[in-house]
């Protein structure tokens, strides 16, 4: 599930939760909506945690070190 899809599930949920005033028999529409809105916070921190793990850099290499010979220069 890619970043897209999770804000989208807070999204829709945030809407089913607290702007609508459905009443469906046998089903609750607002504890739909926060059921939603939890997927997609967890959707987006797992998402998050992985992708920080994939985009560390590597330490930079050190300098290269010269090391010049004097025992022939005058």
């Amino acid at each position: 599930m890619g970043m897209g899809w999770c804000i989208g599930l807070i999204g829709i949920g945030a809407i089913l939760t607290f702007a609508v005033d459905w009443r469906l028999e046998g089903m609750n529409v607002h504890l739909v909506g926060l059921i939603l809105m939890i997927v997609g916070v967890i959707g987006t921190s797992a998402y998050v945690s992985v992708f920080k793990r994939r985009r560390t850099q590597p330490p930079p290499p050190a300098a290269t070190v010269v090391e010049e010979d004097h025992r022939f220069t005058r």
